[in-house]
C-alpha cells in the first residue's frame, strides 16, 4: 500500500531571477563544492522534493567551511540569494519551513552576515507600493517571526519600518475593499488580507524583543506612533459593520493586547478595561493617546458585538494566572461576566450566540485560574450558591438543547468548569455530601432522558463526585440509559455517559476491594443490562447499542467478552432445548441470544479482542451457529454474523478456507434484501473482506517471493503461500460467478443492486494495474461475451441506480465493447438508443442516455456518424482517449440535435403529434447526459463546440416556446379537454383559449363532450373519446392509430420544460465562460448567460405546473451558484438585481402582473430561494437580511383598502425560506416575526391569507421544535421547555401573552354571543408544545405562570376542539408537583347541583382540563407511592363533591361522559402506581358511588326508543368503560362472590347500542387472548367461565360488523372443547354445520371478518382432527372446501391481512396436513397447501414472507422431517425457507410413496402451466403503449427463476437419489408435449422480435426469456426420466449464452 500525500500541501519548486542565477554561476567553483555551486544545483532542479534535500545540505556545508577556517568571498552573495529565495517562497510551501529550520542551525560566524542579507532583502519588500503584493509581504513578516532566528532578528532591526508598513497596508486594503463593494470574490480576498494583517500585528507585539523595553514608549517615537495608528485602525475595524465577524473578533483581541502593551502603569490596566466594558470611561483620567486612538470605544453607544469581542480580548489577552492582576483583576472578572449576561439577553444572531458561548466558557477557565489564589470575597461570589453561578447554570439549562452542536458543546465545558469552580471555593468539605452537588444530582436525575444536556452534565458530575452517589439514588440508571438508545439523536450522548460511568465505577470498585470479586458486581451493573437489550431490545435500539456502546465496553474491559459469551451460549442451549420439546416456542419474533452472541463476537474481532479467527471458531462459537446466523430470520443477526467474518482489526489477516465457504453460503441467500440499509451494509462488509484479501495477498506474495521452496509453511496460513493465493483466486472467481448468475431475466431490483454494487467493489479493490504489479485477481479475466451482454441488459432496468452501477462497472473493465460486439450489433445498439430517446415512456430516455454514453466512452459508435464532424482532433498519445471521447460526444450531440430540430419543427405544427410519437424531452435528456460525463473545461475542439452550444441554446428556447403555454395555463394539471356535461366543458373552454398553441387540430380549440352512458368507466375513457371524435387520433411511429390523452400532452410538456431547465443549468455549471468577448477560451458569452437567467426567471415566475417549476429551480440554482463565483462583476451582481426586481413586482401587486397568486405562489418562492441560498455563507448575508425584513413587513396585517396579493406572496415565500435547510441558522432571528405574521394572518377575512398563514405556521413549528421525533406529537421529544423557547425568541413572550389574554377575554365575555377567535387555535398549538423544566428558576423573567389563568379561560371556548387543545396546553404548563392542587382548584370552580345558572361549555372545558391533568399525573414516574396515594385520595374527595355531574341531574351527556372518564381514571391510577391489576383506591364510599352511578344509568334503565342527543356515543363508551372497571374490581376483590356486581357482562353484551357491546367485547377479548397465550397468571375468573354459549348466541344474531368480528375472535381464543359441543343445543347447528357456517363467512364477508372466520374454521378442523380421528372421512368435503379457501386467501392481489391469516393457519395446521406421516388429504390438496406456502414465501411483503417462514420452521421441527435439513428448530429467512420447503416436499413425497402422482404436479409448477404463453403475448401486444407510465413488472422480491432453479435442483436430486423411473404416464406425456410446443413457439416469438429487442421490447423479451428457462428446465427433467441427455445445457450461465440463451441460473450448492 502506498503512502497517500496529504491533500492541500503544494510542494512548488523554488525559482530565482536571471540576475541571481548569473551571480551563482560566477561564484560557483570548478569542483562544485562551495555554497554557490550547491545553490545553483538546487535551483536547476525542477522537483521540489529534490530541492529540499539540497537545502538541508546548506548548513553542513557552511559548518565544514567554517571548521576549515577558509574564508570564501562568495558566501556573502550566496547568503543574500538565500534570503531572496526565502522571501520569494509562499507561506505554505514546505521548502520555506525546511529552509528556516536549516538556517536556525547556521554557524555563529555567519549570523551577522545572514542577518544583514535578510534585513536588506526584507527592507526591499517593505518598500513595495503594489497593494496586491502586500499580502505576500505580510506573510513574509509572519514567517520571519515564527520560529526563525534570522527572521526575528531582521524584524527587530526593521521594527519601525514593519509597523509603518502594516499600518499603511491595512489602511489601503480597507479603502480598496470599499471600492469593490458588491464584488464578493475580491472582497473576500481583501478581507482575508486584513485578517492576516491584524494577526501578524499581534504576533509582532507578542514575540519581537523590541517591545520589551520602555524606550519606544515616547510619544515622539515612530514605533509608538505606528502602534497608536494601528490601535486606531483596530478600533475602526471593530465597529465597521461591512467587515466579517472574524475581523471584528480578532480586532477585539488586538485592542486589548495593544492596551496591555502600551498602557502604563500596568496595575491600572484592569480598571481601564473594566471601564471600557461598562461603558463608563472617564475621558479626563485616561491618556491622550488612548483617547485619540480609541475615542469610539469611550462612547456609551458602543455596539453589543463590539463589547462582546472586547470581553473576548479581555479574557484571552490578560494574564489571569496566579492572581497576577490582583484585586482589580478580580473586579474585572466579575464585571466581565455581568456584561456577558447583559449581552446574552440582547444577542440573537446565531454566529454571535456561538461567540458568546465560547467567551463564557473562556470566562469560566479564567475564573478557575483566579480562584486558585483568590481572595475570600471572590470565592463567596463564585461558589455554587452564588448568583453568578446560578445565572451560568441557567444559561447551560437554556442552551443545552440548542440546535447548534458547537454551542451545546460549550455548555458542557461551562458546566464542567462550574463544578471545578465550586470545588475550589469549598473549605475541605466532602464532595459527596455537599448540598450543592446533592441538589444538582437530584435535579438532573429528575429530568426526562430525552434532554440531551442531561447526559453531558451527568457525565461531568460523575467525573467530579463519582458514580456511587448516582447509583445509590437509582440502581436502574444503566438500564434507563440503554432504553433510550433506540433514538438515534440521543445515542452518542447516552453512550458517552455510559462510558464515563462504567469507567468511574470500575476504578472505584478496584480501589475499594481486593482480588477479582469486584468484577462480578461490575458485570451485573453494566454488562447484564446490555445483554438484555441485545437479546430482547427493538431493532434500532440493538443496532445503536452495537455500534456505539458495545465497542466502548469491550475496549475498556476485554476480559468481559468471555463472560458475555458464556452467558449467551448457555441461553442459546437452553432455548434450543425448549424448542425441541415445545416447537411452538421457536416462533417468537426475537433475535435472541444468537444475535447477541454474534454482535459481541463481531465487535470483539473488529477491535482486536480476539487473537485470531481460529480462536473464534474453535473456542467461542461452533460452525453450525455461524451458518444459523448467516441465514437467520432477522437481518441484524445476519449482518452481525457477516461482520464477524469480514471485519478484522488487522487489514492483512489471512482469510481462512472456512470463512470463504461461509461467505459463499451467505451470498447465495442474502442478495435479495429489500432494506436499502441492509444492502448497503452487506456491500460495505464484503468490500472490507475484499480489501483484506487484496492486502493479505500482497503479504503472501512477498513471502512466496522471499522464501525458498524448501522452507516450511508459513505460520499464518498453516500452508504454503502459493496455496493460499490460489484459494483466494478460486474464491473470487466463485464469488463473481455467483454474482453474475443472479443477474438473470426477471431478477429483482434488490438482487441486481446488491450484485452490481459488489462487482463494482471487486473492480475497485482489484484494479487493472499496469506493469508488473502483482494482484491476486482481476475481474476482467472472468468477463466473457455472455456476461458483457448481461451487464448491458442491466441498462433496461427501470431503476436508475442499477443503470449507474452497470455503467460504472463496464467503464472499469479493461475489455471494451468492440471486443465483444460486431459492427452490426453496435449499429443496432445505436439505433435502439435513438429510438428509445423518443419513447413516450419517460424511463426509456434514461436507458437511451446510458446506452449512448456507453457507446461514446467505448468508442463503439457507427462510422456513419463521423460525417457530423468537420475538424478532427490532433493529439498526442497521452490524451488520445480523452480526445476520442470528446469527438464521440460531439458527434452524438450533433446527431441528436439534428433529430431534435426536425421534431421541434413538427411540434410547432402539431403538439399532439409530438406527444404521441416523439416527445422531445428524451433527446434533450440524452444531450444533458452526454455533456455531464465530459470534462468541459479541457475541450480541444473549441471552434466546433461554440456553434453547437449556440444552436443548443436556441433549440432549447424554441422547444420551451412550444410547450410553455400548457405549463403556464391557469390549470395545467387539470388540462383534460373532455368532460361529461356542457357546463364543465364551458369552464374548460377558458383554459383552452388561454393556451392556444400552434396546432393543426381542434384538441386545444374546443372542449370535447362525451356522450351520456349508463355507466362511466375511467378505464374506457380513452377508447370512448376516440370513438366520438377521431380528430384526436394520431398516427404513431409504426403507423398505428393511437389515442392522445391529455396526460400524454401534459407529460410531454412538463418533462420537456424539466429537461431544458436541467440542460441550461448543466451548461452554466460545466462550460467555461468567456471572460471578455474576444477571448478564445470560453464557450458561453456574458450575453448568453444573461439570456439563460431571463429564461429561468420567466418560467419560474409564470409556470404553474409544480413539476416544471421545481425542476426549473434545480437548473436555476446551478446558474446562481456560478454567478456568485464569477469574476465578472456585472454577472456577479445579476442575482441581486433579479431579487430587487421581483420584490418590487411583488410589492406593487399590479393587476397586469403575471405572477401566480394561487398554488402557494407557484415558482416565486423557488426563484427567491435560489437567489438567496446561493449567497456566500461566509459573508454578511445582506441579501437575506434585507429580503427577510421586506417580506416580514409585507406579511403583516394590512388595511382593508390594500390588496392582499403581496401579503399572500410574502407568506408563501417566507414559508419556503424557513424550510430551506441551506439557510440554516441564518433565518432563526426572523422566526419570531414570522410566527407573529402567521398568527395575525390567521385572523384575516381573506381565505388565501389564512391558508398561507397556516402553511407558514406549520413550517415554523417544525423549524422551532424540530422534525417530528415520535408518533405522539406532544411527547416531550417533540417539545421544548418554556425557558429555552422564550430565551431563544423573547419577543414572542409578550406577544403570545397579549394575544392569549385577548383571546381569553373574548371567550370569557358575558355578551352571550358565540365568539370564535381564529388565532386561538394557533396560539394553543404553540403553547401545548412547551413545558416547565425542573431546572427552571422561580425568579425567571420569562416565567410560564402568567399563561396558566388565560389557558384555563380558553377552556370555556364554544368550540369543542379549542377546549381540548386548551386542556392539553394546560398540562404542559403545570409542574407535576403542582397538578393535585391545580385539579382541586379546578374542581372547586365547578357548579353545585343547586346552582341555577351555568354554562355546559364552561363545565366541559374545566372537566377536560381536570381529565388531562389527572392523566399526566398518573403517567408521571417520579412519584413515591405514599405521596401518590395521599394526593389521589384528596382528589377523590373533591371529585365526590361534584358527583352530580355524572348523574341524570346533569342533562348534558358530553359533560357527563368526561366526568365519568375522570372517575374511570381514578380507578386506574392506583393500578399504575402499584403495577398490580387490583384497584387499591379505598376512599370511603368511592366504589359505592361508582356502583350507584352505574345502577342509576341508562345501561340499566335503558333509553327511550327515539332518544337522540349530542354526545350519546361518547357517553355510552365512557359509561361502559367505568362499568367494566367496576365489575373487574369486584371480581378481583371478592373472587367467586358476584353479589355486589352493579351490572354483568351479559347485560352489557345485550345492550342495544353497538358502542357498549364493542367495548365490552374488546375487554373480554383481551382477557381471553391473555388466557390463551398463557400470560394470565391467575387464569380466567369464574364470572367469565362457561360463556361459550353466550358468544354462540351472540354470533348468530349480531349485525354490527365490528362486534361480530370480535365475537369470532373470542371464540377463536377460547378452547373449542368448551363451546363446540354446545352448538347443537343453543344454536341448532351440529359442529359440522357450524364449520360450514364459518367457512361461508370466510367466503363471503369483508377482509377482517373473513380472516378471523378462516382462523376459527381452521381451529374447529384442528379440534376435529385431534378428537375424532376415526371420523375424518365425514368432513372430507369440508376439508376440500377449506383447502380451496386457503388457496384463495394466498393471492397476491389480496390484502396483507388475508395472506397473513392464511400463513398463520398453515403454520397451525402443518402437523395435521402438511407433514403428517399418514396424509389426511388427497395428494393434490396437500400439495396445493404446500404451493400456498411457496407462494407466500415469494410475496412482495416482508410480513407475509416472515409468517410463511414460520410454517416452514414448524414443518422442519416435526419428527419425520427434522432430519431432512440441517436447520431444524432454527429461525431462518424466507430466502432459504423457499429451498428448505421444496426439500421437505420432495422428502415427504418419498416418505408417502407418492412420487408417481406427485411428480407431474411438481413438474407443472416448474413449467408454469397456469400461464398461457399465447394469451400472455397477445395481451402484451394489446396493452403496449396504452399506459404512459407502464413499466416492466416491478418485482422487489419474487424471482420466478429462483423458484425454478430450486425446484429443478431438488427434483433432480430426488430422482437421482430414488432411482425412480415412471411407467408410461398420460400426465407426463402431456407435459412433454406442452413443453415441446412451448419451446417451438418461443423460438418463433424470438425471431419476430426486432434487433436489440432487450432494449426496445424489454417486457416481452424478459417474459419470453423466463418462459424459455422454465421450459428447458422441464424438458431437462423429463429427458432425465427417460434416461436421455439434452444437448442444451440447463442451469448454467457459462456456456455461450449469446448463441443458445440457456438458463442463467446459479449452480451453487446449497446446504438444504
Amino acid at each position: 500500500m502506498g503512502v497517500k500525500k496529504k491533500k492541500g500541501t503544494q510542494l512548488t519548486a523554488l525559482t530565482i531571477c536571471h540576475q541571481d542565477v548569473e551571480t551563482l554561476r560566477l561564484s560557483a567553483d570548478v569542483e562544485g563544492k562551495n555554497l554557490a555551486s550547491l545553490l545553483l544545483r538546487c535551483v536547476q532542479l525542477t522537483d521540489g522534493v529534490s530541492q529540499i534535500q539540497c537545502v538541508k545540505q546548506i548548513v553542513p556545508l557552511l559548518e565544514k567551511v567554517n571548521k576549515n577556517g577558509l574564508c570564501d568571498p562568495t558566501i556573502e552573495s550566496s547568503l543574500d540569494i538565500i534570503a531572496s529565495i526565502y522571501l520569494s517562497l509562499s507561506l505554505k510551501n514546505p521548502l520555506k519551513k525546511v529552509l528556516a529550520s536549516s538556517l536556525n542551525e547556521l554557524p555563529e560566524f555567519y549570523l551577522s552576515k545572514a542577518i544583514h542579507s535578510f534585513t536588506t532583502r526584507l527592507q526591499e519588500e517593505l518598500n513595495t507600493t503594489d497593494l496586491y503584493s502586500y499580502r505576500k509581504v505580510i506573510d513574509n513578516i509572519s514567517s520571519c517571526v515564527e520560529n526563525f532566528k534570522l527572521g526575528r532578528a531582521s524584524i527587530n532591526n526593521l521594527l519601525k519600518n514593519v509597523l509603518h508598513f502594516l499600518q499603511k497596508s491595512l489602511i489601503e486594503i480597507l479603502e480598496e475593499n470599499r471600492k469593490f463593494a458588491g464584488n464578493h470574490i475580491v472582497q473576500t480576498r481583501l478581507m482575508n488580507d486584513l485578517l492576516v494583517g491584524i494577526r501578524v500585528s499581534m504576533v509582532l507585539v507578542q514575540k519581537v524583543q523590541g517591545f520589551q523595553g520602555n524606550l519606544w514608549k515616547s510619544s515622539s517615537s515612530p514605533i509608538w506612533q505606528s502602534m497608536c495608528g494601528l490601535l486606531s485602525i483596530f478600533t475602526k475595524f471593530l465597529s465597521d459593520d461591512d467587515l466579517l465577524q472574524t475581523i471584528h473578533s480578532t480586532s477585539g483581541l488586538a485592542i486589548i493586547l495593544f492596551i496591555k502593551t502600551m498602557f502604563h502603569p500596568s496595575e491600572k490596566i484592569p480598571d481601564l478595561v473594566s471601564s471600557l466594558l461598562l461603558r463608563s470611561v472617564d475621558c479626563t483620567s485616561v491618556p491622550e493617546w488612548f483617547l485619540s486612538s480609541c475615542r469610539s470605544l469611550c462612547c456609551a453607544d458602543i455596539s453589543g458585538s463590539a463589547l462582546l469581542f472586547l470581553c473576548q480580548g479581555t479574557l484571552a489577552m490578560l494574564d489571569w494566572q496566579d492572581g497576577s492582576l490582583g484585586l482589580s483583576g478580580e473586579a474585572l472578572l466579575l464585571d466581565t461576566v455581568h456584561v456577558l449576561f447583559i449581552l446574552n439577553s440582547e444577542i440573537k444572531e446565531s454566529t454571535l450566540e456561538l461567540f458568546l458561548s465560547r467567551i463564557l466558557a473562556s470566562w469560566t477557565n479564567s475564573a478557575i485560574h483566579v480562584l486558585k489564589s483568590s481572595s475570600p470575597s471572590l470565592k463567596d461570589n463564585l461558589n455554587g450558591n452564588s448568583s453568578i453561578v446560578g445565572r451560568l447554570l441557567e444559561y447551560v439549562y437554556t442552551h443545552w438543547e440548542h440546535p447548534l452542536d458547537a454551542l451545546r458543546h460549550q455548555t458542557k465545558i461551562i458546566f464542567k468548569n462550574l463544578l471545578q469552580m465550586h470545588q475550589l471555593t469549598m473549605e475541605r468539605a466532602e464532595l459527596v455530601t455537599d448540598p450543592f452537588f446533592l441538589e444538582l444530582t437530584e435535579s438532573l436525575l429528575q429530568l426526562e432522558w430525552h434532554i440531551k444536556g442531561k447526559y453531558a452534565c451527568l457525565s461531568c458530575l460523575v467525573e467530579c463526585i463519582g458514580i456511587e452517589r448516582i447509583l445509590a439514588v437509582d440502581k436502574t440508571i444503566p438500564s434507563q440509559i440503554l432504553e433510550v438508545m433506540g433514538d438515534q439523536s440521543l445515542v452518542p450522548y447516552a453512550s458517552d455517559l455510559l462510558e464515563t460511568m462504567f469507567k468511574n465505577h470500575k476504578s472505584h470498585l478496584k480501589s475499594r476491594t481486593v482480588g477479582g470479586i469486584w468484577i462480578d458486581q461490575w458485570h451485573e451493573t453494566w454488562v447484564s443490562p446490555l445483554l438484555l437489550i441485545l437479546c430482547e431490545g427493538n431493532l434500532d435500539q440493538k443496532s445503536y447499542v452495537i455500534d456505539y456502546y458495545l465497542p466502548k465496553l469491550l475496549n475498556y474491559s476485554p476480559e468481559s467478552l468471555r463472560y458475555m459469551v458464556k452467558i449467551l451460549q448457555t441461553s442459546i442451549d437452553a432455548k434450543t432445548g425448549q424448542e425441541q420439546s415445545f416447537p411452538s416456542l421457536g416462533y417468537c419474533n426475537s433475535r435472541g441470544a444468537l444475535g447477541a452472541l454474534m454482535a459481541c463476537l463481531r465487535i470483539a474481532r473488529a477491535h482486536g479482542h480476539l487473537q485470531s479467527a481460529t480462536d473464534t471458531w474453535e473456542n467461542l462459537v461452533s460452525s453450525a451457529r455461524i451458518k444459523q446466523g448467516l441465514i437467520h430470520q432477522h437481518c441484524q443477526v445476519r449482518l452481525d454474523t457477516l461482520g464477524l467474518l469480514c471485519e478484522s482489526n488487522r487489514s492483512t489477516e489471512i482469510v481462512t478456507t472456512e470463512e470463504m465457504q461461509w461467505i459463499q453460503f451467505f451470498i447465495t441467500y442474502n442478495l435479495n434484501s429489500q432494506s436499502p440499509g441492509v444492502r448497503q451494509q452487506i456491500c460495505s462488509l464484503l468490500k472490507k473482506l475484499f480489501c483484506r484479501i487484496q492486502e493479505s495477498s500482497q503479504v503472501l506474495y512477498k513471502l512466496e517471493q522471499s522464501k525458498s521452496k524448501h522452507e516450511p509453511k508459513n505460520e499464518l496460513t498453516k500452508q504454503y503461500p502459493s496455496v493460499s493465493l490460489q484459494q483466494y483466486k478460486n474464491f473470487m472467481t466463485s464469488i463473481c460467478n455467483s454474482l453474475f448468475e443472479v443477474l438473470f431475466p426477471g431478477s429483482s431490483y434488490s438482487t441486481r443492486f446488491s450484485a452490481l454494487t459488489i462487482l463494482v467493489s471487486i473492480a475497485e479493490v482489484f484494479p487493472v494495474l499496469e506493469g508488473s504489479v502483482y494482484t491476486v485477481y482481476q475481474l476482467s479475466h472472468d468477463i466473457d461475451v455472455g456476461r458483457f451482454q448481461t451487464l448491458m441488459e442491466c441498462f433496461t432496468s427501470t431503476f436508475e441506480e442499477v443503470k449507474i452501477l452497470a455503467f460504472d462497472l463496464l467503464m472499469k473493465l479493461s475489455k471494451t465493447a468492440v471486443q465483444f460486439q460486431d459492427s452490426e450489433k453496435l449499429q443496432s445498439l445505436f439505433q435502439a438508443a435513438l429510438e428509445l430517446s423518443t419513447s413516450t415512456k419517460p424511463h426509456d430516455c434514461v436507458t437511451a442516455s446510458y446506452l449512448l454514453n456507453f457507446l461514446i466512452w467505448q468508442d463503439a459508435l457507427p462510422s456513419s456518424l463521423s460525417a457530423h464532424l468537420i475538424q478532427q482532433v490532433a493529439c498526442g498519445h497521452g490524451d488520445k482517449s480523452a480526445a476520442v471521447v470528446e469527438t464521440n460526444t460531439l458527434m452524438v450531440i450533433k446527431c441528436l440535435m439534428e433529430n431534435l430540430e426536425e421534431e421541434v419543427s413538427q411540434a410547432e405544427n402539431s403538439l399532439l403529434q409530438a406527444a404521441a410519437s416523439f416527445p422531445m424531452y428524451g433527446r434533450v435528456h440524452c444531450i444533458t447526459g452526454a455533456l455531464q460525463k465530459l470534462s468541459l473545461n479541457s475541450l480541444q475542439l473549441v471552434s466546433e463546440w461554440r456553434p453547437v452550444v449556440e444552436k443548443l441554446l436556441l433549440m432549447s428556447y424554441r422547444l420551451s416556446a412550444v410547450v410553455s403555454p400548457v405549463i403556464q395555463s391557469s390549470s395545467p394539471e387539470g388540462l383534460i379537454p373532455m368532460d361529461t356535461d356542457s357546463e364543465s366543458a364551458s369552464r374548460l373552454q377558458m383554459i383552452l383559449n388561454e393556451i392556444q398553441p400552434r396546432d393543426t387540430n381542434d384538441y386545444f380549440s374546443q372542449a370535447k363532450i362525451l356522450k351520456e352512458c349508463d355507466s362511466f368507466d375511467l378505464k374506457d375513457l380513452n377508447f370512448t373519446v376516440s370513438k366520438i371524435d377521431t380528430s384526436a387520433e394520431i398516427k404513431g411511429k409504426e403507423g398505428k392509430t393511437c389515442d392522445v390523452t391529455a396526460q400524454m400532452v401534459l407529460v410531454c410538456c412538463w418533462r420537456s420544460m424539466k429537461e431544458v431547465a436541467l440542460l441550461l443549468g448543466t451548461l452554466c455549471q460545466l462550460l467555461p465562460m468567456k471572460s471578455v468577448p474576444e477571448s478564445s477560451d470560453g464557450l458561453l458569452t456574458v450575453e448568453q448567460v444573461k439570456e439563460i437567467g431571463d429564461y429561468f426567471k420567466q418560467h419560474l415566475l409564470q409556470s404553474r405546473h409544480r413539476g416544471a417549476f421545481e425542476l426549473a429551480y434545480t437548473g436555476f440554482v446551478k446558474l446562481t451558484e456560478i454567478l456568485n463565483r464569477c469574476p465578472n462583476v456585472s454577472l456577479q451582481k445579476l442575482p441581486e438585481q433579479w431579487l430587487w426586481n421581483v420584490l418590487e413586482e411583488i410589492k406593487c401587486s399590479d393587476p397586469s402582473s403575471k405572477l401566480c397568486a394561487t398554488r402557494r405562489s407557484a415558482g416565486i418562492p423557488f426563484y427567491i430561494q435560489a437567489l438567496l441560498a446561493s449567497e456566500p455563507k461566509k459573508g454578511k448575508m445582506d441579501l437575506l437580511k434585507i429580503t427577510m425584513k421586506e417580506l416580514i413587513s409585507l406579511a403583516g396585517p394590512i388595511d382593508d383598502s390594500q390588496s392582499t396579493v403581496p401579503q399572500v406572496h410574502a407568506l408563501n415565500i417566507l414559508r419556503a425560506l424557513f424550510r430551506d435547510t441551506r439557510l440554516g441558522e441564518n433565518v432563526i432571528p426572523y422566526v419570531a416575526d414570522g410566527a407573529k405574521a402567521a398568527i395575525l394572518g390567521f385572523t384575516s377575512p381573506v381565505w388565501a391569507v389564512r391558508n398561507s398563514s397556516t402553511l407558514l405556521f406549520s413550517t415554523l413549528i417544525t423549524r422551532i421544535f424540530g422534525v417530528k421525533k415520535g408518533k405522539d406529537e406532544l411527547s416531550k421529544t417533540n417539545r421544548m421547555t418554556g425557558r429555552e423557547f422564550f430565551s431563544r425568541f423573547p419577543e414572542l413572550y409578550p406577544f403570545l401573552l397579549k394575544q392569549l389574554e385577548a383571546v381569553a377575554n373574548t371567550v370569557d365575555s358575558d355578551m352571550g354571543e358565540l365568539n370564535r377567535h381564529p388565532s386561538m387555535f394557533l396560539l394553543l398549538l404553540v403553547l401545548e408544545r412547551l413545558y416547565p423544566s425542573p431546572m427552571d428558576g422561580t425568579t425567571s423573567t420569562l416565567s410560564m405562570a402568567p399563561f396558566v389563568p388565560f389557558i384555563m379561560r380558553c377552556g370555556r371556548s364554544p368550540v369543542y376542539r379549542s377546549r381540548e387543545m386548551a386542556a392539553r396546553a394546560l398540562v404542559s404548563f403545570v409542574m407535576v408537583d403542582h397538578i393535585p392542587k391545580t385539579i382541586q382548584g379546578l374542581l372547586a370552580t365547578l357548579p353545585n347541583c343547586t346552582d341555577q345558572c351555568f354554562r355546559q361549555n364552561h363545565i366541559h372545558g374545566t372537566l377536560l382540563q381536570v381529565f388531562h391533568l389527572l392523566q399526566a399525573y398518573s403517567d408521571s414516574r417520579h412519584r413515591t407511592n405514599s405521596d401518590f396515594q395521599h394526593e389521589l385520595t384528596d382528589i377523590t374527595v373533591c371529585t365526590k363533591a361534584k358527583l352530580w355531574l355524572a348523574k341524570r341531574q346533569n342533562p348534558c351527556l358530553v359533560t357527563r361522559a368526561v366526568y365519568i372518564d375522570i372517575l374511570f381514571l381514578l380507578t386506574c391510577c392506583p393500578n399504575k402506581a402499584t403495577k398490580d391489576n387490583q384497584p387499591v383506591l379505598e376512599s370511603p364510599g368511592f366504589w359505592e358511588e361508582v356502583r350507584g352511578i352505574i345502577s342509576g344509568s341508562e345501561l340499566i334503565t335503558g333509553f327511550p326508543c327515539t332518544f337522540k342527543m349530542p354526545g350519546l356515543p361518547q357517553y355510552l363508551q365512557s359509561l361502559t368503560r367505568l362499568a367494566i372497571a367496576a365489575v373487574s374490581a369486584v371480581v378481583a376483590k371478592s373472587g367467586e362472590q358476584t353479589r355486589n356486581v352493579p351490572i354483568s357482562f351479559s347485560q352489557l353484551l345485550e345492550s342495544a347500542f353497538p358502542e357498549v357491546r364493542s367495548l365490552t367485547l374488546e375487554a373480554l377479548l383481551d382477557r381471553f387472548s391473555l388466557a390463551a397465550s398463557g400470560l394470565e397468571e391467575k387464569g380466567l375468573p369464574a364470572l367469565l367461565c362457561n360463556m361459550g354459549e353466550k358468544f354462540l348466541l351472540l354470533a348468530m344474531k349480531e349485525t354490527h360488523s365490528e362486534c361480530f368480528c370480535k365475537i369470532l375472535k373470542i371464540l377463536y381464543h377460547m378452547d373449542p372443547s368448551e363451546w363446540l359441543p354446545q352448538t347443537e343445543r343453543c344454536i341448532h347447528l351440529t359442529p359440522k354445520e357450524f364449520l360450514i357456517w364459518t367457512m361461508d363467512i370466510a367466503s363471503n364477508e369483508r377482509s377482517e371478518i373473513q380472516n378471523v372466520a378462516l382462523r376459527l374454521a381452521s381451529k374447529v378442523i384442528a379440534h376435529h382432527m385431534q378428537t375424532r380421528a376415526e371420523n375424518r372421512d365425514s368432513i372430507a368435503p369440508e376439508l376440500k372446501r377449506w383447502v380451496q379457501l386457503i388457496v384463495l386467501s394466498c393471492g397476491d392481489h389480496l390484502p396483507t391481512g388475508s395472506r397473513l391469516a392464511a400463513a398463520e393457519v398453515l403454520t397451525s395446521m402443518t402437523p395435521f396436513f402438511l407433514t403428517n406421516p399418514h396424509p389426511v388429504l388427497e395428494l393434490q390438496d396437500t400439495l396445493a397447501l404446500w404451493r400456498c406456502v411457496l407462494t407466500l414465501l415469494q410475496s412482495e411483503e416482508q410480513a407475509v414472507r416472515d409468517a410463511a417462514t414460520e410454517t416452514v420452521t414448524m414443518a422442519m421441527s416435526q419428527e419425520n422431517t427434522c432430519q431432512a435439513t440441517e436447520f431444524a428448530f432454527c429461525q431462518v429467512d424466507a430466502s432459504i425457507a423457499l429451498p428448505l420447503a421444496l426439500a421437505i416436499v420432495c422428502d415427504l413425497l418419498q416418505q408417502w410413496d407418492q412420487l408417481a402422482p406427485g411428480l407431474p404436479i411438481l413438474l407443472g409448477w416448474l413449467l408454469g402451466e397456469d400461464d398461457n404463453l399465447v394469451s400472455c403475448v397477445e395481451s402484451m401486444q394489446q396493452v403496449e403503449g396504452d399506459y404512459l407510465f407502464e413499466k416492466e413488472e416491478v418485482n422487489f422480491w419474487a424471482e420466478t427463476l429462483i423458484f425454478v432453479k430450486y425446484l429443478h435442483k431438488h427434483l433432480f436430486h430426488l430422482l437421482s437419489k430414488s432411482g425412480w423411473h415412471p411407467s408410461s404416464s398420460e400426465r407426463l406425456c402431456h407435459l412433454q408435449k406442452t413443453a415441446s410446443e412451448q419451446c417451438h413457439l418461443l423460438s418463433q416469438l424470438f425471431k419476430e422480435l426486432p434487433p436489440a429487442a432487450e432494449f426496445l421490447k424489454t417486457v416481452e423479451f424478459t417474459r419470453l426469456r423466463i418462459q424459455e428457462e422454465r421450459t428447458l428446465a422441464c424438458l431437462r427433467l423429463l429427458a432425465s426420466l427417460e434416461g436421455k441427455e439434452m444437448d442444451t445445457p440447463v442451469l448454467s450461465s457459462l456456456d455461450s449464452p449469446a448463441e443458445v440463451k440457456p438458463l442463467t441460473l446459479p449452480q451453487t450448492e446449497m446446504a438444504c
